[in-house]
């Protein structure tokens, strides 16, 4: 009995960190579709949709914190609850950068002024990061975790680009400042959630291999 009571805390914290990691995938797609549309109300779900990923976080460190305490876990099962723990705060991470992007939407005023191509191809880059490194931690497989985590160069690549585009465009033309400024904000969010990615993808290496590798 007290046996299969571990199997299911383990299975539990497993299934509360995909959770996770669907809600915060569905923030950041939601929030860059806010952006293109300049939705408030999209805007106001994401914000709203970040206290279910706080309580997720809260379940997690709960679980974890039991585990460690009372079961007393060995080698491979010590490396899934310490991974995991870990994985849930960048996760919360990924989302509060998802809600900084919809309170950025709030406060835009009048149409884009600048094409947002690049970001929403980002976006796209990050969110399929997003969803990789969870399948690799729900499969427990570290090749995708560091297939996923070399994706990270795209996303890298994209942001000086873009970046430097938008400087670019606002020595140009003043007006376009105020939309650049914000679209760079947007872009370092962007950025910062890949990142999170990364270290997540590091946690699967770590939990499936024992290995510690610089993925970021």
């Amino acid at each position: 009995m007290v046996r299969e009571r571990y199997i299911e805390r383990l299975d539990y914290l497993r299934s509360e960190i995909e959770e996770m990691g669907k809600v915060s995938q569905e923030m950041l797609a939601i929030s860059i579709k806010a952006l293109e549309t300049l939705d408030i109300e999209l805007a106001e779900k994401v914000i709203e949709m970040d206290t279910a990923v706080d309580n997720y976080e809260y379940d997690v460190e709960k679980a974890t914190a039991h585990l460690l305490a009372l079961q007393q876990p060995m080698a491979g099962d010590l490396r899934l609850i310490t991974a995991s723990y870990k994985i849930a705060i960048d996760l919360e991470r990924m989302s509060d950068f998802a809600v900084n992007i919809a309170e950025l939407v709030k406060k835009i005023e009048g149409e884009h002024t600048i094409q947002l191509s690049e970001i929403t191809t980002i976006a796209s880059i990050t969110e399929d990061m997003i969803a990789n490194c969870i399948k690799a931690y729900a499969e427990s497989d570290a090749e995708l975790a560091k297939a996923t985590a070399a994706e990270d160069e795209k996303v890298d690549k994209l942001f000086y680009s873009t970046w430097e585009k938008m400087v670019n465009m606002m020595i140009d033309d003043a007006i376009l400042i105020p939309n650049a400024v914000d679209l760079i904000f947007v872009l370092r969010y962007l950025e910062r959630i890949a990142d999170h990615a990364c270290n997540i993808c590091e946690s699967v290496v770590y939990m499936v291999t024992n290995q510690r590798p610089n993925l970021n």
